[in-house]
């Protein structure tokens, strides 16, 4: 059985009517799309699931599939209201099965573990009770999920998970369609399946959570993954602490030999009544999705910053309100965003006083390193300097007094932007003020999507945060990456550097990006 390349492009449109924009997870033969239902003019997740060659050719085949899909999810929608989205359409196309729900305020587990890396045991306690749940709902009624997988499950900021994909199971003759690394033994010998393997599924889950791996890899094509499934044996957790037995007990390859549910669940709660304490503060992870508008690529403009896409590490409120004026009708709002991978670590010297001249100066880096080709120091009168490609220069400057201001850089013809923001009046935490402080507003700009998680790290030996979001202004994707650290004494800057999302993984963004990030000095004062 061969299954669709899930790399394949996603079509202009889905029925006619829904629009894929942006993918948000991929698994094996599986991807989620973050998209737009252009008859509602709402956000929907989109998710494609391969079929097996030809299972969706035949007109009468595809409805029985879809009907499975859509009664399915009614059912659990009414045995476990608000723990499973209403698929709202299915068609097949493409070569595979779409599935459409309302967009949720939650990110794919297994997105969380790609950008986060290994849980601690508790917090992957806490999220394997919330999956046995709805399982619980499930096997009480004789429904066995049966495609269990990270992509399956959506984490939100607040409240339980949400569990999607029932009805999948049995929808073809295949033994699983998608993540076959998260398949019970018994689906890769193509047996029947029942609760059993929705608990080695969650057990599957659980080792992902704490080692940041699945227990059995993906070996590239279905069939050989499902092979090591069945044949190979578990290579033992070594991160799951409290969790080892439980996660062993789950992933037995005799499905008589595995935990029962009640077992597990005093099992994880057990984990979380000793242990309370042992897991770090969970992120925030706040997404505000408001629908894509749906203009083309063409037409970007100048991507200058203004009004409530002010993204930096400031509470200072009158750089708000000056910000706001500023855009005098010359542009749209500056976006930012960073390439899909990410950003370079920066050099963590000390920074070096910055020449008071605006004049862009030769090939030395303020790091001492030499600059690529068609860079060159920019030192501002600010007191700042960075490196900037030929021909950039001071597209806009807000100023409040002394307290704070704003340097927004770019060129004419070139549709990127760095924004330099600069505070006095900056919180003790990178995390919270671009969570608490920036977001709130970012939130009214049209098509706002933060992209993961608001993250922690240090930049030049100082406290500092990455945030990443796309928004649309006239009709254009624009990508924004972020950053913001603090230099003491309440004082703080955030580089942001914006350019369109099409073309964000391009080497020319990457390096840019990089080149700022390397090379940026605050001022000594």
């Amino acid at each position: 059985m061969t299954m669709a390349d899930a790399r394949v492009p996603a079509p202009e449109s889905i029925a006619g009517r829904y629009r894929p924009l942006e993918i948000v997870h991929r698994e094996t033969n599986r991807v989620c799309w973050y998209g737009e239902d252009a008859d509602a003019g709402r956000p929907r997740l989109l998710t494609w699931t391969g079929l097996p060659a030809g299972d969706g050719d035949d007109e009468e085949n595809a409805r029985r599939i879809t009907g499975r899909v859509l009664r399915m999810a009614e059912t659990m929608g009414a045995l476990c209201p608000g723990r499973v989205p209403a698929v709202l359409d299915a068609t097949v196309q493409e070569g595979g099965l779409w599935t459409v729900t309302d967009w949720v305020d939650a990110t794919p587990l297994g997105e969380l573990v790609r950008e986060q890396g290994p849980f601690n045991p508790v917090r992957a306690a806490r999220i394997g009770l919330e999956i046995l749940q709805v399982l619980r709902a499930a096997h009480d009624e004789g429904i066995t999920h049966g495609e269990l997988s990270p992509g399956q499950v959506l984490v939100p900021d607040r409240g339980p998970v949400l569990v999607t994909g029932f009805g999948l199971a049995g929808a073809t003759l295949a033994p699983r369609l998608a993540a076959p690394s998260y398949a019970s033994p018994e689906q890769a010998r193509d047996e029947r399946i029942g609760p059993a393997a929705d608990l080695w599924a969650l057990g599957a889950m659980l080792y992902t959570m704490v080692e940041g791996r699945p227990p059995f890899r993906d070996r590239g094509r279905p069939e050989d993954t499902l092979k090591a499934v069945d044949r190979l044996p578990l290579r033992g957790p070594v991160r799951a602490g409290p969790l080892a037995r439980t996660v062993h007990g789950l992933l037995r390859k005799n499905s008589r030999e595995r935990l029962t549910r009640p077992v597990v669940h005093e099992a994880l709660t057990r984990v979380l009544h000793e242990e309370p304490d042992a897991a770090p503060p969970e992120p925030r992870l706040r997404r505000a999705y408001a629908a894509v508008s749906a203009g083309g690529a063409g037409g970007r403009g100048r991507l200058l910053a203004f009004g409530t896409t002010l993204a930096v590490v400031t509470v200072a409120v009158a750089v708000l309100a000056v910000t706001r004026g500023s855009g005098g009708g010359t542009a749209a709002a500056a976006r930012t965003t960073t390439p899909s991978g990410p950003p370079a670590t920066a050099s963590a010297r000390p920074p070096a006083p910055p020449s008071a001249s605006p004049a862009p100066s030769a090939s030395p880096s303020p790091s001492g390193t030499a600059l690529p080709a068609g860079f060159r120091t920019y030192s501002s009168p600010e007191g700042f300097s960075v490196a900037l490609p030929d021909g950039w220069r001071p597209l806009s400057t807000t100023r409040v007094s002394d307290l704070a201001y704003r340097v927004v850089l770019g060129a004419d013809g070139d549709p990127r932007t760095l924004a330099v923001t600069y505070s006095e009046r900056v919180g003790p935490d990178p995390v919270a003020v671009w969570r608490d402080d920036v977001e709130p507003g970012l939130r009214a700009a049209d098509g706002y999507r933060r992209i993961g998680q608001i993250s922690a790290t240090t930049y030049q030996g100082r406290k500092a945060a990455d945030m990443q979001w796309v928004v649309t202004d006239d009709g254009a994707r624009l990508r924004t990456f972020g950053r913001g650290f603090l230099v003491g004494g309440g004082r703080g800057y955030s580089l942001r550097f914006t350019a369109p999302a099409d073309g964000w993984s391009d080497a020319g963004n990457r390096q840019a990006l990089e080149v700022f990030l390397r090379t940026f000095r605050a001022a000594s004062r």
